[in-house]
């Protein structure tokens, strides 16, 4: 089955430098217009990392923004990258941002699972 069968088509692959792809496997895509980009030697988690981070970007970003066209799409990877590496809190450092300054706690959101009482104590201590 090719690509185009199916109604759509790709620009890149994106794979590590395991030895199961062989030179082979690179010209049959090559031979398909796919350009094919390994992930960086000796960097095992590269794929691990980068998957979690589109998988951020689909669910937080493009699941809820409709996009015009590619500049529109372009502006808007940007300002979601400044604000995942620079604003965006982060749970395992205290809800601290990257450049350490913990997030008040008044402006901290409020957890769904607690309760008026939970509330209540956190104001009282």
């Amino acid at each position: 089955m090719d690509l185009r069968d199916a109604g759509s088509s790709a620009k890149f692959l994106i794979r590590d430098r395991d030895a199961k792809f062989t030179a082979a496997f690179d010209a049959v895509l090559a031979g398909a217009g796919v350009r094919i980009i390994k992930s960086g030697v000796r960097m095992p988690r590269m794929n691990s990392i980068m998957e979690r981070w589109i998988q951020t970007c689909r669910r937080e970003l493009l699941d809820r923004t409709l996009i015009w066209n590619q500049r529109h799409l372009l502006y808007a990877l940007r300002e979601f990258e400044t604000f995942y590496n620079e604003h965006r809190p982060h749970r395992t450092h205290r809800l601290a941002r990257f450049d350490r300054s913990p997030i008040p706690t008044s402006t901290r959101p409020r957890s769904p699972c607690s309760t008026s009482a939970d509330v209540i104590d956190s104001e009282v201590s």
